[in-house]
């Protein structure tokens, strides 16, 4: 088994110490994922634009890992205002309504008082 890492070319990477996604196997694994426009380097307030901008990001390291979204099997989102879940379960909804992998949602605070949102992923590569 290979064990194979994803970047995003962010020097924030080598310096925090952690891959945008590793594959072990075959399993994918992707970070936790902010909801940054990273073509703008800007956060949207919405936390709706937030998820999408995050899905955005985890769609391109599963591609870069040979996955998509229908590979995924567990998500876990970390959200700051529990008042903001009808929002994201929009978003998700969208995305996961037909895949539907295991889920978990924590509320919990994060790094910069800017992010609503952070999405973590799972999947699993299909022979």
């Amino acid at each position: 088994m290979t064990r194979r890492l994803i970047s995003t070319g962010s020097p924030f990477e080598k310096t925090a110490g952690y891959s945008r996604a590793v594959v072990d196997g075959d399993l994918v694994f992707v970070s936790g994922t902010t909801g940054y426009d990273y073509a703008t380097m800007t956060m949207p307030e919405d936390v709706g634009a937030q998820a999408r901008n995050a899905f955005a990001t985890i769609a391109k390291a599963l591609a870069e890992a040979g996955a998509s979204f229908e590979d995924v099997v567990q998500t876990r989102y970390y959200l700051v205002e529990p008042s903001d879940a009808e929002a994201l379960f929009r978003v998700t909804g969208e995305i996961f309504g037909e895949i539907r992998p295991a889920n978990t949602l924590i509320v919990c605070g994060l790094l910069k008082p800017e992010m609503k949102i952070e999405i973590e992923v799972t999947a699993r590569l299909r022979s």
